[in-house]
Order: C-alpha cells, then sequence, then structure tokens
C-alpha cells in the first residue's frame, strides 16, 4: 500500500443493497471513501469527470469499481466494457457485484475484463461479511499499479 487514500466507485441502483456494501466495508481497516452513483450513465459521467462530477478533487479516480448489472440508462456491462476499452480506465480493477447468477452474465462479464464476479447473498448477516471481506482483500491485501 501507498499509504494514499482509497476510493471505490459503487454503481448500484438499490439503495438497501447500497447501504449494505456501505455498511459492510466501513468496518474494513484503510478503508477509503465510497462514491455512489445510481446508474450507469452516471457511472461513465464521474469516471470521465463530466458534468456534476467535472471536479476531481470531489470525485477522485477510483481504485475499484463495484459494478451492478441490471442498471437504468447505460447497463452494467456496457459500463464494464467501456472501462476496460479505455486506456486510461482499464487499469482499474472492476468487481461485478450483482443478484444474476445467469451463466451469460458470468461469461460476458469475464469476456469483457471484469476482475471478479460476485453474486450478492440473499441474507444480511452473509452480505455484511462479504463486504467486509472483499473490502479487505482489495484495501489491504490487493496491490495496485501506480497511478498515472
Amino acid at each position: 500500500m501507498t499509504g494514499e487514500p482509497f476510493h471505490i466507485l459503487l454503481v448500484e441502483d438499490n439503495e438497501d443493497h447500497t447501504e449494505l456494501v456501505i455498511r459492510g466495508m466501513r468496518d474494513t481497516q484503510g478503508a477509503g471513501t465510497i462514491h455512489h452513483v445510481p446508474d450507469g450513465e452516471k457511472a461513465l459521467d464521474y469516471l470521465f469527470n463530466r458534468g456534476t462530477y467535472s471536479d476531481r478533487t470531489i470525485n477522485p479516480r477510483p481504485d475499484l469499481v463495484l459494478l451492478d448489472l441490471r442498471l437504468p440508462r447505460v447497463d452494467g456491462l456496457d459500463v464494464l466494457k467501456t472501462i476496460k476499452t479505455t486506456p486510461p480506465l482499464l487499469r482499474i480493477p472492476v468487481v461485478v457485484l450483482t443478484s444474476s447468477e445467469a451463466e451469460s452474465d458470468i461469461a460476458q462479464s469475464y469476456d469483457y475484463h471484469a476482475n471478479s464476479y460476485i453474486v450478492k447473498p440473499l441474507d444480511f448477516k452473509s452480505f455484511t461479511r462479504l463486504m467486509k471481506d472483499l473490502g479487505s482483500y482489495w484495501i489491504t491485501w490487493n496491490a495496485k499499479p501506480v497511478r498515472d
């Protein structure tokens, strides 16, 4: 770890799931800031610093994207494909965090170079534990590349 703040972009349209992710990651050692957007269009605006997300000091480039697939405006798979085909963004790890267990979604996510695919647990305790473990891995253990 470089000691720099860790920024997570959470792309999730379900308010209950958003709250569970934030609660679960809150307890992670060194947890950074979670920036939340409710749809795929806002995710792309955030990543490209467009519109209300134009100030990079308030909306920094994320070190990790947690991405739901079924999103309003722009589908999560389209967001993933855009991230992984845009040179300044492609090194950002993307974890697909979705309720879909469809083999086609899993395959397409990996075809678009998702770094991980996780199906959201249905019960509160498992969901909270998953978020704590996920945060611990990505924030504490995973080595990240130097920012460009």
